[in-house]
């Protein structure tokens, strides 16, 4: 099913599919925004807003974070099939070593993200440009890596479809 064919059957319900959409398009209109404000400002004014780098990187990890959320559970992620397409019966058993390897980085992702957030904190390092603490940004890393982790362990219990 396509996304729009879901949004319909979905009827207007607040599901996590489409938080994970408003976030990821929301997080591109600002991307896109400050981006554009950044060049405007700077074709006439010879002036850099250095702050929207640190943002932006920011929005681009959570966009791509919550973006692989979405796509493991849409089916749209990367998958390389040529043997599972010469061999059928390898369908379940590859869909379930994928998914599992997946887990596992993204539980190595979520743990050493949480470190590394926690020692951010702890040393209370601020950010470059802003001066914010830089916690504020690398606690995303560790969450959205569980939202995903928890995600992939749904898949893996539903098993190949």
């Amino acid at each position: 099913m396509s996304d729009k064919q879901n949004a319909a059957r979905e009827g207007g319900k607040l599901t996590l599919a489409a938080v994970e959409r408003f976030l990821m398009a929301f997080s591109m209109a600002l991307l896109c925004l400050l981006t554009m404000a950044n060049v405007v400002v700077r074709y006439f004014t010879d002036i850099s807003f250095a702050f929207t780098e640190e943002i932006s990187v920011a929005l681009l990890v959570v966009m791509t974070l919550v973006g692989a959320s979405h796509a493991f559970v849409t089916r749209h992620h990367i998958a390389i099939d040529y043997l599972v397409d010469r061999k059928p019966a390898l369908k379940a058993l590859a869909f379930r070593w994928g998914a599992l390897c997946s887990l596992l980085m993204f539980a190595l992702l979520a743990w050493y993200g949480a470190l590394m957030a926690w020692d951010d904190y702890s040393f209370e390092v601020t950010s470059p440009s802003l001066g914010v603490p830089q916690w504020w940004y690398t606690i995303w890393l560790p969450l959205l890596s569980c939202v995903i982790v928890l995600r992939l362990l749904v898949l893996v219990g539903r098993g190949a479809k």
